[in-house]
């Protein structure tokens, strides 16, 4: 890259899984809002021709007057041809369809264990596990042979065990993982301190957090803003709106599928101390499955969503049809921030700023003392030119430890399973996640497992058939 008074103007990005239909769209809206970088994106995925549409809109989107990031799009076939010369990769990518996904989350319902995503832990998670970590040796190996010097950011759940995975085929590749969820409940903060206060205009990223965890599953050991501790006012709010919640007497949340009215982070906050700090949903599939996903009523009473496959394709539905219209100029792509902090890592990493953000990495200076080196795990960095310096996070407060470490170690298991298409290896995964423990025995994981092995089967390695009695 060369730079010329501040700016960029030759970044060469590699964006697998660049047929998307939504993420990628704010990716675009994010780079066309930044005047200091401009450069190449090649378009990588296994559906060309959704590619080739996201040329199309991406280039139309950059020749707007409007748009300050000036970027190439251009759908390439091979994956060797994207990673050519690429200083940034980017992997955002569906492993399967939704016909595997809808096994993944509706097939353990025949044995009472519910989910309420289904893409990180659980049976759902463990198979989507099994069928990505496989596409991810052949990303990580491409990266070695084409981009070794590529910082790689993984959106793909999921995450802890996309970016592990990077790790174990090629250690010296320099990979991250990107999430969100610390950004919603840096909101929620904002938002309650907002109405206790009555100060406004707080942004989001004003609320400095440190951040403990693996990914989906992180927590918060200290919340302040400007130098005032917000614990002691998280406190007093959560025990006046435990009941209702966080619903501003607004029920809309019971119709959507993503959101939640925040008792599940009540209730973990009252029993551990700590700010549990990814979405209701997702925090849900890391507990025992006898608390909060006991049954549909009872994640109604606490509040939240279990989200559908139906659901989901019905919402693709529209985005295939809003990519059409994109692509024939009948609608523009939007250009408002994506709330994402993808492109505001680049310019740190290029050296045009530098910012500290929840990044997913090996464990392996120790930022979080109490759990494995091995382990993948989420806290803040300092991004600056060409480096990420973890955070010194400290320990996993003790209460909170065993929770946390049982997914730790299971991340180990799954991955070794998925390497091995080792059955027994991924049974013992299942058995000791928390939500499919709660629920059944040995002999009934080992047919709920090989159930969805087969279900999956089209995805997965030719080894699998000869391991699934």
């Amino acid at each position: 890259m060369k730079y010329y008074s501040g700016t960029i103007a030759d970044c060469k990005i590699a964006y697998i899984g660049g047929g998307s239909r939504g993420w990628a769209w704010r990716l675009m809206a994010d780079l066309a809002m930044e005047p200091e970088l401009s450069g190449t994106i090649a378009l990588y995925d296994i559906d060309f021709e959704a590619a080739r549409q996201n040329e199309i809109i991406g280039n139309r989107l950059s020749a707007r007057e409007e748009a300050a990031g000036k970027w190439k799009y251009e759908a390439v076939k091979t994956m060797g041809e994207a990673l050519t010369g690429a200083d940034f990769v980017i992997i955002s990518i569906m492993p399967g369809t939704f016909e595997e996904m809808a096994s993944d989350v509706h097939a353990p319902e025949a044995y009472g264990i519910w989910q309420s995503v289904g893409d990180t832990v659980g049976p759902g998670g463990l198979l989507r596990a099994l069928r990505t970590l496989p596409m991810y040796i052949e990303i990580a190996e491409a990266i070695q042979t084409y981009a070794p010097d590529a910082w790689v950011i993984n959106y793909t759940n999921p995450m802890s065990l996309c970016v592990k995975v990077l790790y174990h085929v090629f250690p010296g590749i320099k990979a991250f993982g990107c999430c969100h969820e610390v950004f919603g409940t840096q909101k929620v903060l904002r938002n309650i301190l907002e109405d206790t206060t009555g100060l406004k205009g707080i942004d989001r990223s004003e609320i400095l957090v440190n951040v403990v965890g693996v990914n989906h599953f992180t927590w918060f050991t200290e919340a302040s803003y400007q130098g005032m501790d917000l614990f002691p006012i998280y406190r007093d709010y959560v025990d006046s709106h435990f009941e209702t919640g966080y619903t501003k007497g607004d029920d809309s949340w019971l119709n959507r599928s993503f959101s939640s009215g925040q008792r599940v982070k009540f209730d973990l906050f009252r029993r551990y101390g700590f700010i549990a700090a990814a979405g209701d949903r997702h925090l849900a599939e890391f507990m025992p499955g006898d608390q909060y996903l006991a049954s549909p009523d009872s994640v109604r009473e606490w509040m939240f969503a279990l989200t559908t496959v139906d659901s989901r394709k019905k919402e693709l539905e529209k985005r295939l049809e809003k990519s059409r219209a994109l692509a024939e100029g009948r609608q523009e792509v939007e250009l408002k921030p994506s709330g994402e902090e993808g492109v505001l890592l680049i310019k740190s990493l290029c050296g045009l700023t530098r910012c500290i953000s929840n990044v997913n990495i090996p464990n392996t200076e120790g930022q979080i003392p109490n759990l494995p080196r091995s382990a993948v795990v989420e806290t803040n960095a300092v991004f600056s030119r060409d480096r990420i310096h973890p955070v010194m996070a400290g320990d996993v407060p003790e209460g909170v430890l065993p929770l946390v470490r049982v997914h730790a170690e299971n991340q180990e298991r799954i991955l070794h399973a998925a390497l091995q298409c080792d059955f027994e290896l991924a049974l013992e995964a299942l058995m000791h996640d928390p939500n499919a423990e709660a629920k059944i025995d040995r002999e009934q994981g080992r047919k709920l497992l090989a159930k969805m092995i087969r279900n999956t089967m089209a995805y997965l390695p030719e080894e699998w058939k000869d391991r699934v009695k």
